[in-house]
């Protein structure tokens, strides 16, 4: 009876720490797969100066704390949160996520993101997905060396 009395703390300690194991894999799955009728949605605002210089705005004052200024994933409250806020700099990690999937992201959320659908309008959510793909713009090719003239080999 001694023995069951001496396990019965321990095993409290158990249960509350697969309790938590359980909550924390339940609430930050990396696997965030958005359904197959957001994947097909279509972006219908057009990428222009204006839609683009509003997402900025948009883009600075809500994401930029946790994906950084530059999309990078660095912002100053990023290490704050598990899992990391995405690198949208990274042109691998967007190329096969369409833009009815990151509209989708944004405006459901998902621990720690929060949901943007009750906070920005669609127009303003649409006009994020345009401004997220500017940051994965691969780089200008590298100008050509120089060719050189063929050296005279007189021997």
């Amino acid at each position: 009876m001694r023995r069951l009395r001496a396990l019965l703390p321990l095993l409290g300690i158990v249960v509350l720490f697969s309790a938590l194991a359980l909550w924390i894999h339940a609430n930050t799955k990396s696997d965030w797969q958005a359904p197959p009728e957001a994947k097909a949605l279509k972006n219908p605002v057009p990428a222009t100066e204006k839609t683009l210089a509003s997402a900025k705005g948009i883009y600075a004052e809500r994401c930029s704390n946790c994906h950084g200024e530059k999309g990078d994933g660095n912002g100053g409250e990023a290490m704050m949160y598990f899992p990391q806020p995405s690198d949208f700099t990274d042109p691998a990690l967007l190329k096969d996520v369409t833009d009815g999937e990151l509209f989708w992201k944004m405006s459901e959320g998902r621990r720690p993101m929060p949901s943007f659908k009750n906070k920005l309008s669609e127009e303003e959510r649409w006009e994020l997905v345009n401004y997220l793909r500017t940051f994965a713009k691969p780089p200008a090719p590298a100008a050509a060396p120089a060719k050189q003239a063929p050296k005279n080999s007189s021997r």
